[in-house]
């Protein structure tokens, strides 16, 4: 905001450097200073309205003549402006009298004349409340040079591009269904993914309702590019692409005040938070700082599948370090340098984080934990579990949608799951959270004890079979599943072996399931149920193209990245996508709406069922184990609902009275991306 608070035309005097009309002499600027005050909204200095005030005075003489323009007795702006900002000396030739306000915090670095980025130093992130607001690492002005030089082969070069022929020229047009097409269209001439990735992360920032608006639309070709596995690389090169500020990063640095850091993100309205502390993300291991894409991907997908508002949504990264050698020597890694930190320094940084957001955004705000490492994982998930609304989709959301789509199987091969044998390739978060939802489903069908429901489930780790005689050297988690059996080191064996009808990858080692292994579970079973889980696409264990020629066209198969259909023999084979994007979405949704204060594992189960009765008849003659993403908000409304329910039955629930009709309701409280009429 600009105000005149005195006319710069004072006794029909000229302004710097020309002449005066009445008088033919030149009047001169005279040196000034900048001042940089913080302005609160309650009077105290340093609130979120800070405010950068800019005083000066104008106090020419005439080469010559004893006239003077007299306006103030304060010092002049001129060309030796001395900036807080560390900016260039001003060169306007006009100066006029003026208080200048512009907003610190989130605001200030989205101001191009103003934000530094990455330069702002620890003290300037103090006085400016940008604490939170960037990652932890401070850049020079040179290194930023650097990071940002344009070079023909990079996503930057083509994002300018998309910026100016297609982001610009569209701002009139925005939402008729004609410049919506066009925009897809511009998307689409981009060859890698990661530059349709940029250019959607671009939009998000410039055009919140277009940019929900093209992947409503959209969501089966854009998902992949918002998520995995496009994700994936954007993490890997998050250091080099990062532009602006997503999310909050919460470091060790800010051990002590995360409750000011949390204050600092302009929305306090928030209902869900993704947080990560970027030690397993995806199938691509310590990640550090960079993790920050995870939450923001999943938090577009709570909008756009889910229909939670985006201003309530807010993505966190906590960076206690990294262990990748790799980042720890990147001179643009954007994250702390140094070694993790473990133990109780550790858990005093998320337990002071926990508590904060609660006394921030109060009981119900949920917080969604992503891509921990499973020695954290499952530790944060049983001690937040009965104290704070927590989920963590690693563990809980995969298990939940794994076990939708093997509902969903027995209409293609028969009978229950309890007439199953599951065999997993790999132990970790994933792994033993389905493995424990499929227990407590089949426990719940048959009224059969937990414990032996488990017995129809084996694992395989990196050492082999998981069995008894392992059980004193195994990490709790993966005690339950240790049973009777000799040690088997090969995962073909175990086949063998075991004779599972379902395999299930979650191993993160992509090609793990070989020609021989597909061909054992297909000499097995006329109908084997193959789930390559592992993300992004590189890890996966194996192709769709594997399964269905190695089974000979009779596997059931499902990925967690997407896969192309297949033709074998003269059939063409859709293979479905167990995405937790069919999951936290409408469970979040639910969770919301019913003012829940904890996760229930029957609201899983919940979400499970629902999701596999939202499988037609026609998508089980292609084969699928799942719905399409194009009826995803249709989806998501069915679970929100189920979930919703199922919090009321169990008490959990604080939006009182229950609505009669839970789907119409879950439809009306979902974020449209529609215009708005300004008047």
């Amino acid at each position: 905001m600009i105000s005149l608070n005195r006319s710069s035309f004072l006794n029909k005097t000229g302004i710097s450097g020309f002449r005066s009309p009445s008088s033919g002499a030149v009047l001169r600027r005279r040196p000034a200073s900048v001042r940089v005050v913080a302005l609160g909204t309650n009077g105290r200095a340093g609130e979120r309205n800070a405010a950068i005030l800019v005083e000066n005075r104008l106090k020419e003489m005439r080469e010559g003549s004893s006239a003077i323009a007299d306006v103030e007795s304060e010092p002049t702006v001129g060309g030796e402006v001395q900036d807080e900002y560390g900016e260039d000396a001003a060169t306007e030739e006009f100066v006029t009298p003026w208080c200048l306000s512009v907003a610190s915090g989130y605001s200030l670095l989205r101001d191009p004349h103003h934000n530094k980025g990455l330069a702002f130093n620890e003290k300037e992130r103090d006085a400016h409340f940008l604490r939170g607001l960037l990652p932890p690492t401070v850049a020079s002005h040179e290194l930023q040079v650097s990071t940002q030089r344009l070079d023909p082969s990079t996503p930057f070069t083509w994002l300018c591009g998309f910026l100016f022929y297609c982001i610009v020229p569209t701002y009139c047009y925005y939402h008729s269904t004609p410049q919506v097409k066009k925009m897809m269209h511009n998307i689409r001439q981009y060859q890698l993914p990661l530059q349709k990735y940029m250019a959607m992360m671009d939009l998000q920032e410039r055009n919140e309702r277009l940019f929900y608006k093209l992947l409503i639309e959209n969501v089966e070709e854009l998902l992949p590019i918002v998520y995995t596995p496009t994700v994936g690389e954007a993490c890997q090169k998050y250091g080099s692409i990062f532009m602006r500020p997503q999310g909050l990063f919460i470091s060790l640095k800010e051990k002590g005040k995360i409750r000011e850091v949390l204050r600092n993100w302009p929305e306090k309205n928030i209902q869900v938070i993704v947080v990560t502390d970027g030690e397993r993300i995806l199938g691509l291991g310590d990640l550090g700082c960079q993790g920050m894409g995870i939450p923001v991907g999943k938090l577009s997908l709570y909008t756009a599948l889910g229909g939670v508002r985006p201003s309530s949504c807010l993505p966190i990264t906590i960076d206690v370090g990294t262990n990748n050698e790799t980042l720890l020597n990147d001179e643009f890694y954007i994250g702390l340098r140094q070694r993790r930190a473990t133990g109780q320094e550790y858990a005093e940084l998320l337990d002071e984080f926990m508590t904060a957001v609660k006394q921030n955004y109060g009981e119900k705000v949920l917080i969604q934990f992503e891509d921990f490492a499973n020695h954290n994982a499952f530790d944060l998930l049983a001690k937040y579990g009965t104290t704070h609304l927590v989920f963590n989709d690693d563990i809980q959301g995969t298990a939940s949608v794994v076990l939708a789509g093997l509902v969903a199987a027995q209409n293609l091969v028969g009978g229950t799951l309890a007439d199953h044998r599951f065999l997993f390739l790999g132990a970790g978060e994933a792994g033993t959270g389905i493995a424990e939802l499929i227990a407590l489903e089949i426990s719940k069908q048959t009224n059969a004890p937990l414990e032996e429901t488990r017995k129809k489930i084996w694992l395989v780790d990196s050492k082999g079979l998981i069995v008894s005689s392992r059980k004193e050297s195994l990490q709790h988690f993966k005690k339950p599943w240790a049973h009777e059996h000799e040690p088997i080191n090969e995962l073909v064996d175990a086949i063998k072996a075991i004779k599972p009808t379902v395999l299930i990858g979650t191993s993160g080692v992509g090609r793990t399931f070989t020609k021989e292994v597909v061909e054992a579970m297909a000499s097995i079973n006329e109908k084997p149920i193959i789930l390559a889980l592992s993300n992004p696409t590189s890890q996966s264990e194996c192709t769709a193209k594997e399964a269905y020629t190695w089974s000979q066209g009779r596997a059931i198969f499902a990925s967690g990245s997407p896969f192309p259909p297949v033709e074998y023999e003269g059939k063409l084979f859709v293979p479905g996508q167990a995405n937790n994007a069919y999951i936290f979405p409408g469970l979040g949704l639910g969770l919301i709406m019913s003012g829940a204060i904890r996760v229930h594992d029957d609201m899983l189960l919940a979400a499970s069922e629902a999701l596999a009765a939202q499988v037609s008849k026609e998508n089980f003659a292609k084969g699928l184990i799942f719905p399409p993403f194009t009826n995803i908000r249709k989806i998501s409304a069915h679970i929100a609902a189920k979930v919703a329910a199922k919090a009321y039955e169990l008490g959990l629930a604080t939006r009182l009275p229950q609505p009669k009709d839970l789907v119409k309701h879950a439809e009306s409280c979902m974020y449209s991306p529609v215009y708005r009429s300004y008047r």
